[in-house]
């Protein structure tokens, strides 16, 4: 694993990503709900049941208990004059360094579990893609979005 370089984003992400989560387990034990019924219908054995059933209670202690803290533990990043540092990953770490010279524009993004607990994240675009920091607090966002617009700019005047 790559070594933590950068700053971390905030504690709050955990909370955020865990309501996701909890969304999102909820959405799949709907859809197993409803294959279980299915499977009841044409009378299957009450095994394969409970191995949906467990499949799912996996699926969302994995989602709503593990997996968020681990993502916030391990994204990092950092904003320099050239260039922008983001790190993350849970299963393997990808790095990647952005150029200032390449920053088109910057988009500050706010959902609404992201507003109720006082987050934003950053969108960095490219040329060739979207980088996104997440789950910061609102004001750094604004004015980390304020610093890259700044130095983007000097970057794209010091090129011509």
């Amino acid at each position: 694993m790559l070594p933590h370089r950068g700053k971390p984003i905030s504690s709050k992400a955990v909370i955020v990503w865990r309501l996701t989560g909890a969304l999102g387990a909820l959405a799949s034990g709907v859809a197993i709900g409803g294959v279980m019924w299915l499977l009841s219908q044409f009378h299957a054995p009450p095994w394969l049941l409970i191995v949906l059933v467990g499949v799912w209670v996996v699926q969302a202690i994995v989602w709503v208990v593990w997996l968020p803290p681990l993502r916030q533990r391990r994204w990092r990043y950092g904003i320099r004059e050239e260039e922008i540092d983001i790190q993350r990953g849970v299963w393997s770490t990808r790095r990647t360094l952005i150029p200032m010279a390449r920053v088109q524009y910057v988009d500050v993004r706010q959902g609404p579990l992201l507003k109720r607990y006082g987050l934003a994240s950053i969108a960095v675009f490219t040329a060739a893609a979207a980088h996104e920091i997440p789950a910061l607090p609102m004001e750094e966002a604004e004015q980390l979005c304020r610093l890259i617009a700044e130095w983007a700019k000097v970057a794209d005047d010091d090129d011509a």
